[in-house]
């Protein structure tokens, strides 16, 4: 089965390159501007009432598929489905960042992460109770041992 995704829009952001590019979002306070297109806008209805967004994007300048890369934090290759790398099958990325205003089609957005001009695919409101239910039962796997040591340095 096949599917065929169109941008709702574009995200611009002070990022033109991956060396200058946050890692995540959570390592971002930078400021970024989605500009949703025309004949989507009316889906932004009610949606200034949220603090924070969830971002699917494209990785549209990763030009391979690896399924299998060294992460950062990391000096062993991962498969791609353990990591956030942009050379995946189908090169959908995700950020959460904090809404801080609307203004017609463009939404002002802060902890931004992506490259400028990266293609928007959707928004979603980020919700607690909805995505981080039963935080206290998460297990982030080979991540877990890197962030501990990295706290203790």
């Amino acid at each position: 089965m096949e599917y065929t995704i169109s941008p709702i829009g574009t995200i611009e952001s002070p990022f033109e390159d991956n060396e200058e590019a946050p890692i995540q979002p959570s390592f971002s306070d930078a400021f970024g501007t989605i500009i949703i297109n025309p004949e989507f806008v009316e889906g932004l209805t009610e949606l200034e009432g949220f603090s924070h967004i969830i971002l699917l994007y494209l990785f549209d300048r990763a030009t391979t598929v690896d399924l299998k890369v060294i992460p950062y934090l990391d000096d062993t290759p991962k498969g791609i489905f353990a990591i956030r790398h942009p050379n995946r099958p189908n090169k959908i990325g995700m950020s959460i960042v904090q809404l801080v205003k609307i203004d017609k089609n463009k939404l002002l957005v802060k902890g931004i992460d992506v490259l400028n001009q990266t293609p928007l695919i959707d928004i979603k409101p980020f919700v607690p109770e909805f995505d981080i239910k039963g935080i206290d039962n998460t297990e982030i796997g080979w991540l877990a041992k890197k962030l501990r040591n990295q706290e203790g340095e």
